[in-house]
């Protein structure tokens, strides 16, 4: 799928000028010559990423600090047998979560900066009040029927309350990410960041201190999810004060153009992408629960959470690669994108290596930190680890994929991922337990990204990750 199916005007060939636009170029001319134009962008593109991944990184830590943070209060306050209840219903919420987006938590960051490069203003407002829209009326439709089924199910009254308080935060949720999104395609990567990552789980430590502290309740995982909900909503409204100081558009009396048909065929395979990762995530957490040890469950969701800390440079980068790639692929250059990926992925690769070779080193202590019924996610929590790292070394690969026009491979290659997960991880999980969840999630992550990167080689010509440092790199 090319750039002009997405209601964008035709473009043939690269156009240096928008180029530099897309990439908002500042640097200085070398003695008042002009470089090579694609040695220039690729800098000019790295430099963008760069800083903004900087920004995006120190948010981020402090983000998952606070996530971190939130995580062990809860655990520690309500209890292993009670976590376990909140990772199993939070897991099931944040399914329905990555459904209820409609793909367009990512699709904004492909159509925004593309629209904006091309001032192509009423579909820049078409698209974003469109979205919105949507995902509301999506996520309340998908709550109701989630609850249907819940009420049919009928499972232990503590679920059937902590199901109805998680799955009233899906819509909510939901919208928080399409806005964060609108705002990190502007470039705006802290007020992108903190509503979600920052005041959300900052929210959960607040009200269930104040509810023990303070009031002196018993905080079961109903009231650890009840005090979630009111996190997401004190994100979502910060989130849309902060789209209010951010200016999209060049004036507000402009019409919205709707390209409905070409969104819908980005955001659907988008959706089925999301969907299939955070299942392909979740996966473990989802069978112990079903099996009825919410115990393990919980502690495998904090060894699984815990271990995707080493993303964290990769997930800062990603702030600002994504829609520079959208803007790249635009107009064609797919030189500047090779000597982005390369640089991207050793930058991120080397900061997630250092990560990882702490938190292996001290993986009892951080577990056990949590209670001592949390020791044995350590093993399963070191497995994890040395999956992440080997999988950084291939780069931002689903974004590459998603952002240059091909949503319905990453969408099958996803669905493929997390099928063969749900499958190996049952037979894994009902021989091993935790350890077997972790060794099936691991072995199916580095599986998905082999494939993602020789689809990327075959399709896009471009090598994935690391493996085009030498030779496509240009020198600074």
């Amino acid at each position: 799928m090319d750039a002009d199916s997405y209601g964008a005007p035709s473009m043939t060939k690269p156009n240096r000028e928008t180029i530099l636009a897309v990439l908002e170029y500042d640097e200085p001319l070398v003695d008042g010559k002009e470089p090579d134009a694609h040695l220039l962008s690729a800098s000019a593109a790295f430099n963008r990423v760069k800083r903004g991944g900087l920004i995006a990184f120190f948010v981020y830590g402090t983000g998952y600090a606070v996530t971190y943070l939130s995580q062990l209060f809860v655990a520690r306050t309500i209890g292993a047998s009670d976590y376990g209840i909140f990772a199993y219903v939070s897991a099931w919420a944040m399914v329905l979560i990555y459904a209820s987006t409609l793909g367009f938590d990512v699709a904004l960051l492909r159509f925004v900066p593309v629209y904006r490069a091309r001032r192509a203003w009423s579909l820049l407002q078409g698209v974003i009040g469109y979205a919105r829209r949507r995902v509301a009326v999506v996520g309340t439709v998908l709550v109701i029927g989630a609850v249907v089924i819940v009420l049919y199910w009928a499972p232990a009254d503590n679920l059937v309350l902590a199901f109805f308080i998680g799955l009233a935060a899906v819509p909510v949720v939901a919208l928080l990410r399409v806005q964060c999104a609108v705002l990190r395609a502007e470039g705006a990567v802290v007020a992108s960041l903190v509503p979600d990552r920052i005041v959300r789980e900052g929210s959960l430590i607040v009200l269930v201190a104040i509810g023990t502290m303070i009031l002196g309740y018993n905080i079961t995982a109903a009231g650890a999810l009840a005090a979630a909900l009111s996190g997401a909503l004190v994100g979502l409204l910060l989130a849309y004060y902060a789209g209010r100081n951010y200016r999209l558009l060049p004036r507000d009396d402009i019409e919205p153009e709707y390209d409905v048909a070409a969104w819908r065929s980005a955001t659907l395979p988008l959706m089925i992408a999301g969907v299939a990762e955070v299942l392909l995530n979740r996966t473990g957490v989802i069978i112990l629960g079903w099996l009825g040890d919410t115990t393990a469950a919980g502690v495998y969701s904090l060894a699984f959470n815990i271990a995707l800390i080493v993303t964290l440079p990769r997930i800062a980068a990603n702030a600002l690669f994504a829609p520079t790639v959208s803007g790249l692929h635009s107009v064609g250059d797919l030189q500047t994108m090779q000597a982005l990926v390369a640089r991207t992925a050793t930058w991120t690769l080397c900061g997630g290596g250092c990560i990882a070779a702490i938190m292996f080193a001290l993986a009892t202590p951080l577990m056990t930190s949590f209670g001592p019924e949390y020791g044995d996610g350590v093993l399963p929590l070191r497995v994890l680890l040395i999956a992440q790292v080997i999988a950084m070394g291939a780069g931002s690969q689903l974004y590459l994929m998603t952002m240059t026009g091909h949503e319905p491979s990453a969408a099958a290659l996803l669905v493929c991922a997390a099928g063969m997960n749900m499958i190996t991880s049952i037979v894994l999980v009902y021989c091993f337990g935790l350890l077997g969840a972790a060794v099936g999630t691991a072995g199916i992550l580095l599986a998905w990204n082999a494939a993602m990167g020789y689809w990327i080689w075959r399709r896009l010509n471009l090598l994935p990750g690391i493996l085009c440092i030498r030779k496509f790199v240009p020198k600074s």
